[in-house]
């Protein structure tokens, strides 16, 4: 199962430090997860940790299927992670060396989201801002156009539907990129979601469906009991459960009750960000951007997102000059008109990375403890089918092939022995 804290010295360090690195491979196919959840024998009583869009998804799919669900959040739901993201749905654009199977999740993700956008629309009332107008990655300098250049051509040898402009045609599509751009790369289908109001929505379907929300009532302890979770505790008491999934984010380590070997080995990502505001009538992009440092998001309501810094800081959650300037100095050298507009607001949000920078997902080793954490900078793209595979999981005990690379148990301690896991179980029993 997960190491604990001391096992961060070994393994993978596959830690996103540069927005433009777009190396990664991946093999187009048609999405085997639908929309729908699938149907089954049993309806378990469900306790969800963490009410980011992660947690509240599942809750929401699994009140859909008619089992009772009951959601725990040490804050305001949606005001984590969730509320701190860009809302970048770019599978394409986000790839990393060595992220085959990482990139086969985010395009099946990826081809659910039209689907899933209307969906929670239509189940809340609330509009989430979903873009089709795609992304565009820009190279400001000569080295940065051989750099994209490279990528553009790994990633089109791969079945990526992305296209070489030449600077001219990129301003051509965004005027208020600087003259002179050395060339850019457009990938129509990685999208943009507005973050903040899709956990809004995702909290008012999942209450629809019957799920109890309890916020600012933070989960103290998972109740164990002969090895398996039967519950969990909080100020308002014991809330007994037939099953617990562990949704919590960056927090994912801090609950109790549970061996440390058995919890998901997450760690808070801190990333800095600030909002500028445009005229929502003129705004000055229509694209998502991304630089050589950094990237811009426009929104509808007219602000324009500027992100974000990769620091690993623990749970620091102060602004500085140094983060603050590096995005404004980084939008500017693309986008020089956004001199002129106000400061919106500035944050601090908290990426749960995992060793590998990719989700864990299904069963942690304890019965009826289930994983949904280590998202890293893919939360808001991964949003729909990891709702899927868990509440699929949750109501069949069977996880679909693509999320199998992503089980907890891959960073199991090959040196620990049954006969220590199982004094563990023992002890929290």
């Amino acid at each position: 199962m997960p190491l604990g804290r001391a096992a961060w010295a070994a393994g993978p360090e596959r830690l996103r430090s540069d927005p433009l690195n777009l190396v990664g491979r991946a093999r187009r196919r048609e999405s085997d997860i639908t929309a729908s959840t699938m149907a089954a024998p049993s309806r378990p009583k469900t306790v969800v940790i963490g009410a980011g869009v992660v947690g509240l998804s599942i809750a929401w799919r699994l009140a859909q299927a008619g089992c009772p669900v009951t959601v725990y959040d040490r804050a305001k739901a949606g005001r984590g992670a969730s509320w701190a993201a860009a809302g970048m749905l770019a599978a394409a654009v986000e790839t990393e060396p060595g992220e085959e199977k990482l990139l086969a999740l985010t395009l099946e993700s990826q081809k659910l989201w039209p689907r899933f956008a209307r969906e929670i629309e239509a189940a809340s009332g609330i509009s989430i801002g979903y873009r089709g107008e795609g992304t565009i990655v820009v190279a400001l300098t000569r080295d940065d156009a051989e750099q994209l250049r490279f990528s553009y051509e790994f990633q089109r040898s791969l079945g990526l539907e992305i296209v070489w402009l030449s600077g001219v045609e990129a301003r051509r599509r965004e005027p208020h990129l600087r003259p002179g751009i050395s060339g850019a790369v457009l990938s129509p289908k990685d999208h943009q979601v507005d973050n903040r109001l899709l956990g809004s929505a995702l909290a008012e379907a999942a209450q629809r469906a019957g799920a109890v929300l309890h916020e600012h009532c933070p989960v103290r302890e998972v109740d164990l009991s002969g090895g398996r979770a039967r519950g969990v505790v909080t100020d308002r008491g014991r809330d007994p459960a037939d099953l617990v999934i562990l949704a919590a984010g960056a927090w994912s380590r801090e609950i109790g009750g549970v061996p440390a070997s058995y919890l998901p080995p997450v760690r808070p990502i801190k990333g800095q960000m600030l909002a500028l505001s445009m005229d929502p009538a003129t705004p000055l992009l229509q694209h998502v951007i991304w630089l050589p440092r950094g990237y811009l998001v426009p929104r509808l309501d007219g602000r324009l997102i500027v992100g974000g810094t990769v620091e690993e800081r623990g749970f620091d959650d102060r602004l500085t000059a140094g983060g603050l300037l590096a995005l404004i100095e980084g939008a500017w050298r693309a986008v020089p008109a956004i001199e002129e507009l106000p400061v919106a607001e500035t944050w601090v949000g908290f990426r749960p990375g995992s060793r590998d920078d990719a989700p864990m997902l299904g069963p942690s080793g304890l019965d009826q403890f289930v994983v949904a954490t280590g998202h890293h900078r893919n939360g808001i793209l991964l949003t729909p089918i990891t709702a899927n595979v868990i509440s699929g999981y949750v109501l069949t005990g069977r996880l679909p092939e693509v999320a199998a690379p992503f089980a907890p148990d891959r960073f199991n301690d090959p040196h620990q022995s049954p006969v220590r896991r199982l004094a563990d179980s023992a002890i929290a029993s």
